[in-house]
């Protein structure tokens, strides 16, 4: 990859409002990934991209942007343990927001399976209802679970909003609410990103946007007119 492309990539890391309170330095102590569950499990250190960043390891950080930062749980157990005060799993998220950004194959890899989970976000402003969690569908909760033997059906109902056990009940967003979800998703560029990531499922989200949209403008079209009726 061209040096500047490479540069740009951490500026944008760099830059971010999180990055300079996530990093103070490092003793090289190692108690991030000595404490870390994924590392249990991957090819993945704390430490390391700790260190890549703190070095401006260039190379090193698009290297671990290709596969190591999608390791990550996102625990913070590294946050809570460093005695220097830093959070890999904050720095991660960041470099996962750059990933996604700059629209690294990688990025696009790890999100295409969850494409559902995302149409459901950004549609409905839901991210899961209980009854979508499967050990299939994440992969993430590491090789292991296939052998706990866990009733999911208990588990879901401690999710602690009654109104969503199930998708039919998770997925009922109003009109307006809708519509306010959608501006929110495009005002802060969310959408922009999606299309760089999955252009198909930007397409059909697009798609459902207009819709509700017009549904909308329908609604208040309507509105305007029983009003017009009320005062005559």
């Amino acid at each position: 990859m061209p040096r500047q492309d490479l540069e740009d990539i951490f500026q944008d890391i760099q830059k971010d409002a999180r990055y300079d309170h996530e990093l103070n330095g490092c003793l090289n102590c190692g108690i991030c990934t000595a404490t870390c569950p994924a590392a249990y499990y991957f090819d993945f250190s704390p430490r390391e991209i700790v260190q890549l960043l703190w070095t401006e390891n260039l190379e090193g950080i698009h290297d671990a942007m290709q596969e190591k930062i999608w390791a990550c749980a996102q625990c913070y157990t590294c946050a809570a343990r460093c005695p220097f005060g830093n959070s890999p799993g904050g720095l991660i998220m960041i470099m996962r927001e750059a990933a996604i950004k700059h629209g690294m194959e990688s990025a696009k890899n790890v999100l295409r399976p969850f494409s559902r989970v995302m149409l459901k976000l950004i549609s409905t402003g839901n991210q899961l209802a209980p009854d979508m969690v499967t050990p299939d569908h994440f992969p993430d909760w590491g090789p292991n679970i296939s052998k706990v033997d866990a009733p999911l059906d208990i588990l879901r109902k401690a999710i602690p909003v009654p109104t969503l056990n199930t998708t039919e009940t998770a997925w009922e967003v109003n009109l307006k609410t809708s519509i306010e979800l959608y501006t929110i998703w495009e005002m802060t560029g969310v959408l922009d990103r999606l299309e760089g990531i999955d252009e198909n499922l930007f397409d059909v989200i697009t798609d459902i946007i207009d819709e509700k949209r017009e549904d909308y403008e329908d609604w208040l079209e309507e509105q305007d007119e029983a009003d017009d009726d009320e005062e005559d």
